[in-house]
């Protein structure tokens, strides 16, 4: 009987959180691979679903943020990666390629690595040049040791690949179907509910129009905005609403499991998705959060940047605007008060997710470890 190859996947996130990884260790596990999904464990982390087919292990720092947390946390991952017997390890981001690429180069084993984002130009590192520095130089150094590379996005693979002169392919951001009607789910009920749902999913960092979307519920009526995650700016953002003196209008729902998210989604009448032209990696992103509204049948309002652009020529399915109140303002009112507009977009958002769905990327990815696993 032939044994399983094993593939490590690593983070530095809690991945009781991160739905593209568990798409990815899911997948992989279905292909007749032995998985493990190798995150972090958090002060606030809650317990990983015990539903998932494959391993999972969190890594647990004194330090949670900053220069001594990357240290640290690669530190503590190389010296459980050289515990274990695998096949290869999947780096994500730059920030657990080194100890991926340690590990592997002592066990000469297979090195992947999974790029969610442009790593230097996030806004968090673009504007600080000698961290942007750091990280760019690890990645010139390492990139090339890895047998197969991937991002998110057709245009982000082009970078990636003319950046670190090593070829990218691309896995979207894109969920599993679990239900397609001809008429988009409870968007009747969304539209009319009083107050209407705004939803806000994903991480609270800079650049992502939090800031410009709670100011825009001052010109925004009969709805709430409901913020689900946390990050960087949960302090602050908190800070905003009771400034604004906005508790009523803006409601912050923590982080949320992706089952217990996909209730709100389903329940939202407009999703948001909207990010300040910062650093190419939020230029060029197709973010989780889009696809989950489009398969909702959630009409979308979103940044107005090219991967959306073309996305939205072919399926008009999102609201595209700059990243200012005013501009926020108008696009959500525009569709609140539009049911026609507002029916046609959810049906387009129903006909597109038929394209972009998890059983096209899936057999890519399972593809793409096959070539070299």
């Amino acid at each position: 009987m032939q044994l399983k190859k094993k593939i490590l996947l690593c983070v530095t996130n809690d991945i009781s959180y991160d739905q593209r990884m568990q798409r990815i260790g899911e997948s992989l596990f279905r292909a007749g691979y032995e998985v493990e999904l190798i995150g972090r464990l958090l002060p606030n982390s809650k317990p990983v679903d015990t539903a998932f087919p494959f391993k999972t292990t969190r890594l647990k720092c004194t330090f949670n943020k900053g220069k001594l947390f990357y240290i640290e946390y690669n530190i503590r991952l190389l010296l459980y990666l050289v515990k274990q017997n695998f096949d290869a390890i999947c780096a994500v981001d730059f920030d657990t390629l080194l100890a991926a690429k340690v590990a592997t180069g002592l066990q000469n084993k297979i090195l992947v690595f999974d790029a969610h984002e442009h790593f230097t130009e996030v806004p968090e590192v673009t504007n600080r040049p000698f961290t942007k520095w750091i990280w760019h130089k690890l990645g010139k150094l390492l990139v090339p040791y890895a047998k197969l590379c991937y991002t998110v996005g057709p245009q982000l693979a082009d970078i990636l690949s003319k950046t670190y002169h090593h070829h990218f392919k691309f896995i979207m951001n894109v969920p599993a179907v679990t239900k397609q009607t001809s008429e988009p789910v409870n968007s009747a009920e969304n539209f009319a509910a009083s107050p209407k749902i705004i939803l806000y999913q994903g991480a609270l960092n800079e650049s992502r129009g939090l800031e410009q979307s709670i100011l825009a519920m001052h010109q925004i009526t009969n709805a709430q905005l409901l913020i689900a995650g946390e990050g960087d700016l949960s302090a602050s953002l908190r800070e905003l609403v009771q400034t604004e003196k906005l508790s009523d209008k803006v409601i912050f729902l923590g982080y949320l499991t992706p089952t217990e998210l996909k209730k709100y989604t389903q329940k939202a009448a407009v999703g948001l998705n909207l990010l300040e032209p910062v650093g190419l990696s939020y230029y060029y992103s197709l973010a989780n959060k889009y696809f989950d509204y489009m398969q909702a049948g959630v009409p979308c309002v979103c940044a107005n940047f090219p991967e959306y652009q073309h996305i939205n020529q072919q399926y008009a399915c999102s609201v595209l605007t700059d990243c200012e109140v005013t501009a926020i303002a108008s696009a959500i009112n525009n569709l609140l008060n539009n049911w026609e507009q507002y029916e046609q977009l959810s049906k387009n958002c129903l006909k597109a997710s038929e394209a972009f769905n998890w059983a096209i990327e899936e057999q890519k990815l399972i593809d793409y470890y096959r070539q070299v696993i």
